[in-house]
């Protein structure tokens, strides 16, 4: 989700790191330069990119994790052909994080002259803290140390993560992974633009994402056939809300544990594919490289596999922003059909083996269509379930529970219309 902060305008030719404060929300008033200037207006800062955290046990796709005799964690385990990830015995002070975070960087660049790293703490995140560390002020050579928050065991499976980040890699949709520590991570800053809902919006930026989801998407499970973490995640949110909450002027546990119910019921029956989704696509979670005219998916805390049409009605969802919602900005169904279109035509071109020529029927199309409109409505429940409990835990200053009602009040306004959508015979 986005950041707590007020809505800025980001500079031309500037750059967001990959990942930046780890998750749903991040944002921050420091701008690090790189990737070439995008050639349409920069997206304002959206208080979004928050680590939501995955805690799924079930999505492992690289081997399993290796004992490390010096580290009391395990070293974490490659797969896909890609090495293990070194693990180093440090645990980084999440509230005094440059000193940790130095000491991670003399691990990783022994050559670099201590007096020559600069840093930048990115403050404004809602889950976890993150730092770069850098020599060059074009941030090529920067290292981003992310820690951890207080309590974000409750929503992330950190194992899970790294291995997905581990399998994101191995097929070119993430970025380099350095290093796990104790209570973090460090990896690769990835220079471009995170895109704001005007972006998302663009016919140019939003094939370009459809076309990169379609990637994160055709990533083939081991052999295995996975099962959809959306309901082992959205019963395991309420279960928290119901033993560990008591807010009010939402709706009661027991209307919430009938709705679940109904939408279990009735989405699991839509024939939508299980497949390796980001499942937190929120407007900053993108970075556009204009240099390259591509597309990068950052932050993989929510990463694991889950139905295909939940991964792009939560994206829609996102349309409307964060700190100040607009579900007015929802993608209208001709948009959603030509963002669909150009989906499944890769999708299908990586998956069946038709590159340049898949031919995507209009009844598939429709078919799609219905299926998005009506997942988008567990991206509701599943998020606002979310900012109830961010909103006991969190210590940022973000109105979570206002955040929570407006989710379940959009789950409720929209679940007649969406109901009523039927799929084509």
């Amino acid at each position: 989700m986005p950041v707590p902060v007020g809505c800025r305008s980001l500079p031309p030719e500037r750059a967001l790191p990959a990942g930046e404060a780890g998750g749903r929300r991040a944002g921050d008033s420091w701008l690090p330069t790189g990737g070439g200037s995008s050639p349409r207006p920069p997206a304002p800062r959206s208080p979004r990119h928050m680590g939501r955290g995955s805690g799924n046990a079930e999505l492992a796709m690289a081997a399993a994790p290796v004992r490390c005799p010096d580290c009391p964690g395990p070293e974490r385990g490659g797969g896909g052909g890609t090495p293990p990830v070194p693990h180093l015995a440090i645990a980084v002070d999440e509230g005094d994080v440059l000193p940790g975070a130095l000491r991670i960087v003399r691990q990783l660049r022994p050559a670099w002259e201590p007096a020559t790293v600069k840093t930048k703490l990115f403050t404004d995140g809602i889950t976890n803290k993150l730092v770069a560390c850098y020599r060059d002020e074009a941030m090529g050579d920067a290292l981003l140390v992310r820690v951890y928050g207080r309590r974000t065991e409750l929503l992330v499976d950190r194992e899970t993560e790294l291995r997905n980040f581990q399998v994101l890699r191995a097929h070119g949709c993430a970025p380099d992974l350095y290093c796990a520590f104790q209570n973090g991570l460090c990896y690769q800053f990835l220079p471009g633009t995170a895109l704001g809902p005007q972006h998302v919006r663009d016919p140019h930026i939003f094939r370009l994402v459809a076309r990169e989801m379609a990637r994160v998407h055709a990533i083939h499970a081991n052999g295995s056939l996975p099962r959809p973490i959306l309901w082992q995640k959205l019963h395991k949110y309420l279960s928290l809300v119901k033993t560990e909450l008591s807010p009010k002027d939402v709706p009661s546990p027991e209307a919430l544990q009938q709705e679940l119910l109904w939408m279990q019921e009735t989405l699991s029956q839509l024939g939508s594919p299980v497949v390796l989704c980001h499942n937190d696509l929120l407007c900053k979670n993108i970075i556009y490289d204009s240099s390259r005219g591509r597309v990068r998916f950052i932050d993989y805390e929510y990463t694991g596999y889950n139905y295909q049409a939940f991964d792009i009605g939560n994206h829609f969802n996102e349309f409307a922003g964060v700190k100040e919602v607009d579900y007015g900005l929802y993608p209208s169904k001709e948009m959603q059909l030509q963002w669909l279109h150009s989906y499944l035509q890769a999708y299908k071109e990586l998956t069946q083996g038709h590159p340049g020529d898949a031919q995507v029927a209009e009844e598939e199309l429709e078919n799609l269509y219905v299926q998005v409109n009506k997942f988008s409505l567990a991206s509701h429940f599943l998020w606002a379930c979310w900012g109830l409990i961010q909103d006991k835990y969190s210590t940022i200053d973000f109105n979570f529970l206002r955040y929570a009602k407006l989710r379940f009040k959009q789950y409720f306004k929209m679940k007649p219309v969406v109901s009523a959508l039927q799929v084509p015979k």
